[in-house]
């Protein structure tokens, strides 16, 4: 039997418990947020789960993306999730991103894989380890991903979602491609209601709730947003890869929505085949499209994304996962 009923928490939006922690690292010059839940009682209740670290893509800053309220409409904080589970949640601003700096820099996936790398002695002193799970999706799954080839001995395990390797075939990236000069014209783009109105409409309608954008949007701005940087874009249209699977020694996740247009089937799988590990799992989910923790069968993430930390390592070598 399960301990927590996933399906239930979508319309149950306690946080009675949880501790919430703004940290800072640096990066340079270059100041980075970083946000941390976790519940006390959770942890002596469930002991034994680990520190996850939530890695945001291009288009929303951490706390939109895995601590987002909408009132009225039940959980949409994947932190709060998790940390009435027991771990100990981290997220964090990517430059020019929410309440970090916000530079003239273009905020490309190496960037961000840099910033990962200055977090983790802050969450390492903070929490007492030295490795974490990680969990990206979209271009985060590229940053951490990019983490994980850079620095193998910080990341236990690598989840990622909306996974996209060469970008070759990819729907998305083809319509995408055809404003690179605009991209590079400028390191920031708008980000509003009207633009979270057309993120969520691009793969396939029904899978979110009208409510959605506004929220989305209303995030943004409360959090220092309104516009993101562009560099993650560029790298998505014309730098990829960036990750190189070979290079990956930890257990892995590829969760992959069926609706999801930035990469194709045929992408994700090779990327998975060419995993050297063998404790590897791809996850092919219906009734979800490119941003999997704000839909509405956000719940089946959550359930997968669990069973994939908790899964006991072996006994006959000393393994971890």
């Amino acid at each position: 039997m399960r301990e927590m009923d996933f399906e239930a928490l979508l319309t149950d939006e306690d946080t009675t418990g949880i501790v919430a922690e703004e940290h800072w690292a640096r990066r340079g010059t270059i100041e980075l947020c970083l946000w941390r839940k976790y519940s006390p009682a959770a942890q002596a209740a469930s002991p034994g789960r680990p520190v996850l670290v939530l890695v945001h893509g291009s288009s929303f800053s951490a706390r939109t993306t895995y601590d987002l309220a909408v009132p009225g409409h039940g959980e949409y904080s994947t932190m709060n999730i998790f940390a009435r589970l027991g771990y100990d949640v981290w997220t964090m601003d990517h430059e020019g991103y929410g309440r970090s700096s916000h530079t003239d820099g273009f905020s490309f996936v190496a960037d961000g894989v840099a910033d990962l790398q200055a977090a983790a002695p802050v969450i390492e002193a903070a929490t007492g380890h030295a490795s974490f799970c990680y969990f990206g999706s979209s271009s985060g799954a590229l940053r951490a991903g990019g983490f994980a080839n850079v620095a193998p001995d910080r990341v236990a395990k690598l989840g990622m979602s909306a996974l996209v390797w060469t970008g070759e075939g990819s729907p998305t990236l083809t319509e995408r491609v055809k404003r690179i000069d605009e991209w590079r014209a400028s390191n920031r783009r708008i980000v509003d209601e009207a633009a979270y109105e057309r993120i969520f409409s691009r793969d396939v309608l029904g899978l979110t709730i009208p409510e959605l954008p506004k929220a989305v949007a209303a995030a943004e701005m409360a959090n220092g947003g309104g516009s993101v940087p562009n560099g993650t874009y560029i790298d998505m249209c014309v730098n990829l890869p960036l990750v190189d699977p070979t290079k990956v020694s930890c257990p892995v996740l590829i969760y992959r929505g069926d609706h999801d247009g930035v990469a194709t089937d045929a992408d994700v799988m090779a990327f998975f085949a060419a995993l050297p590990v063998k404790d590897k799992q791809l996850v092919m989910a219906s009734g979800q499209a490119h941003n999997t923790p704000l839909g509405i069968n956000r719940h089946r993430f959550w359930t997968i994304l669990d069973d994939f930390l908790m899964l006991p390592g072996r006994k006959d070598d000393g393994s971890t996962g």
